[in-house]
């Protein structure tokens, strides 16, 4: 297949030969004329083939799909989709009690630029560059194609996150219809919003996470700060705690988090949810809480907000510090992939220091293996937690 072609300035090949998926603009020589999305072909300035990708805009000129001169057709999406497939199926994820993973984690799934969650019998597609955005038909094509029958429809949800794209970007089923919107994980139903929720309608990279908090709840006075639709709240009910309070700033999110209530725990008096914001709500909440789980949506999505980012995450989580119980426990998180481990730990130590408070780390958190990390793209790493005990 003879895709455009693109040429690299000499000595730029360096760091594609170590198999790092992506051309920045700055490293092309030269290059036919292209248009968002298209294939292209990528060569060294010796004119030696490198491998295609996707096109588009922007500093991240190319996203890399193979590293040899392989057909991007509907078979190489399958193969890629079947392996990433294997990957779970080694990880145990489809079971009775679970049908909630993240199927395809762009970048460390070798398919830079798509996520594929799945929900029961439901996979949301989401496309973060035009590549994948005209490539939606043969992706959806073969997720209905893999093993036993794990995916009835498609939903493609790309409407907020497509750069630099002017054509009818609407969310849609390509292929089905809406069945169910209720999925499990680890035993817990949760009804997903994924016509019109954030992300692809659930965050199922806390699924782990989730279950570690559940053996700290027991006896404890639990608030889950952004709160969503309540993930954490049911695993801290199930895991035995005597109240649990969830608060976000999303009127229908709580609303979705009350439904999830009935769903797994009807009539249950321990929850209660409010929809407020969450700087609001814990200034002026009381210091009744022993056990507060602040996962904030990305403060930064760009290195130009970092600076911001870092003071948001300090003034929270020194909140927190102020207002949680002697003995209480701290679960606190960054999904900003701008911010790394070590300016994520550092907000949270000069969120500590400026408390006075004693504070021990228990565990260091990141996100499950179905968002698996391509270790020659480190950049994958955005999920950072620290569960912290507080004297």
């Amino acid at each position: 297949m003879t895709y455009k072609k693109i040429v690299l300035k000499k000595g730029s090949e360096e760091f594609l030969k170590r198999f790092h998926p992506w051309v920045f603009s700055g490293a092309i020589h030269r290059m036919e004329k292209c248009e968002d999305g298209d294939n292209v072909t990528v060569y060294t300035a010796d004119g030696e083939l490198i491998g295609n990708g996707h096109y588009q805009l922007g500093s991240i000129a190319v996203r890399m799909l193979s590293f040899d001169d392989t057909t991007l057709d509907e078979e190489f999406y399958f193969e890629r989709l079947l392996a990433a497939y294997n990957t779970r199926v080694a990880l145990n994820l489809m079971r009775p009690d679970n049908n909630s993973f993240r199927l395809v984690h762009g970048e460390g799934d070798f398919l830079p630029g798509l996520v594929v969650d799945i929900y029961g019998n439901t996979a949301v597609m989401q496309a973060h560059s035009p590549g994948m955005h005209f490539a939606r038909n043969m992706i959806a094509n073969a997720l209905v194609r893999m093993p036993n029958a794990l995916v009835k429809n498609v939903y493609y949800k790309s409407e907020t996150t497509l750069p630099y794209i002017t054509r009818d970007t609407e969310n849609y089923y390509i292929i089905g219809q809406y069945d169910t919107n209720i999925a499990v994980e680890n035993g817990l139903q949760f009804h997903v919003d994924w016509l019109k929720g954030q992300k692809t309608g659930f965050f199922v990279d806390q699924r782990e996470n989730r279950l570690l908090l559940e053996k700290y709840a027991k006896g404890r006075k639990v608030l889950n700060m952004f709160c969503y639709t309540g993930g954490f709240s049911f695993y801290a009910m199930r895991g035995g705690a005597t109240a649990v309070h969830s608060v976000d700033s999303s009127s229908k999110a709580i609303s979705l988090t009350r439904d999830n209530v009935e769903l797994n725990f009807p009539g249950d008096t321990r929850h209660e949810a409010f929809a407020e914001d969450a700087f609001k709500y814990i200034n002026e909440m009381d210091r009744s809480y022993d056990l507060i789980i602040l996962d904030p949506p990305a403060f930064a999505k760009h290195k130009s907000a970092l600076k911001n980012a870092l003071i948001g995450y300090r003034k929270i989580n020194a909140k927190a510090f102020e207002k949680i119980q002697s003995g209480g426990i701290l679960f606190t998180f960054s999904c900003s992939q701008a911010v790394s481990k070590e300016q994520f730990r550092l907000a949270v130590f000069s969120a500590a220091a400026q408390s006075g408070r004693k504070v021990r780390i228990l565990h260091q958190l990141t996100q499950p293996a179905d968002h698996p990390i391509n270790i020659y793209h480190p950049e994958g790493e955005y999920l950072k937690g620290l569960v912290l005990y507080v004297e």
